[in-house]
């Protein structure tokens, strides 16, 4: 690697279980760097010994024009390709406030378009959330949420984007959360969008092996982080409770071929490593 990354010690697991996946790479989130300046987050870019990028336009990073130039300069002389995981904080796509919505759907347009400019594979974003007034109104924000769903898929398609949405973890509100969410949604949505399966997140709902049966069809991006099953903490891999060889043999049965995308915030290097081991 380098030394792109410093001091990552060594965990004391058991031999990770190799397979073969037809196709499958591996790339890293940048997340780890989140919360470091966007001039650390482009000496990072320019140092690390991946070939697969997955940008995340929020907090520190938020993109703009010039920040686009910059980031396109540097993929393109390091050969690297992207993904952008949309903003985050504070983003409710199924808001029973239209004002709030029309906003928050604006912003991820944007967020959209840049990925465009950038030349991304994929733009990731996550479902609508529960709201103190949903007891109120049963139903609505389900509703709202597709209908968002329904938006983003059009302003994508207008500029020549995949998306995907990502299950999302416990304890937080999100709409759509666990498998029967998914299934639901599936049934209900009457368009065409791929899943982005967080293995971190399955974990704490404990359905890593659900998500992956029921959709195999769908998930077309993966993150791969670590944790305690109680807290989505993005652990290094190995530092938590998930059994890294059960999902291996999983995505094996299912012959998964897209990327897997590391999100952990700690043991970078070590985690890419395993990674590469456990899918060569």
């Amino acid at each position: 690697m380098n030394g792109w990354l410093q001091g990552q010690p060594n965990a004391n697991r058991n031999d990770l279980y190799v397979v073969a996946l037809p196709k499958t790479r591996i790339g890293l989130s940048m997340l780890f760097c989140l919360g470091a300046p966007f001039f650390s987050l482009m000496k990072r870019l320019n140092t690390i010994d991946v070939s697969y990028v997955e940008l995340l336009d929020e907090g520190l990073h938020t993109l703009n024009g010039r920040r686009v130039k910059a980031l396109k300069k540097v993929a393109r002389s390091r050969g690297l390709e992207l993904s952008l995981h949309s903003p985050f904080a504070d983003i409710n796509i199924a808001s029973p406030s239209s004002v709030l919505r029309r906003t928050i759907l604006k912003r991820q347009e944007k967020s959209i378009f840049y990925a465009s400019q950038l030349g991304c594979r994929l733009w990731v974003f996550h479902p609508g959330l529960k709201t103190a007034v949903s007891p109120f109104y049963p139903g609505l924000e389900w509703r709202l949420n597709l209908d968002s769903v329904h938006t983003l898929l059009g302003i994508a398609k207008k500029h020549g984007v995949e998306i995907a949405i990502e299950n999302v973890p416990e304890p937080y509100p999100f709409l759509m959360k666990s498998v029967q969410d998914f299934s639901r949604f599936y049934d209900e949505l009457d368009e065409d969008i791929g899943l982005v399966f967080d293995i971190g997140h399955a974990n704490i709902n404990r359905q890593i092996q659900d998500f992956i049966t029921r959709f195999s069809e769908k998930i077309i991006h993966i993150h791969a982080s670590d944790n305690d099953g109680a807290g989505d903490q993005h652990l290094g891999i190995g530092y938590g409770t998930i059994d890294w060889n059960s999902v291996a043999k999983a995505l094996e049965k299912v012959k998964y071929n897209g990327l897997i995308i590391l999100e952990s915030v700690e043991h970078v290097e070590e985690s890419l490593k395993k990674l590469q081991k456990l899918f060569t």
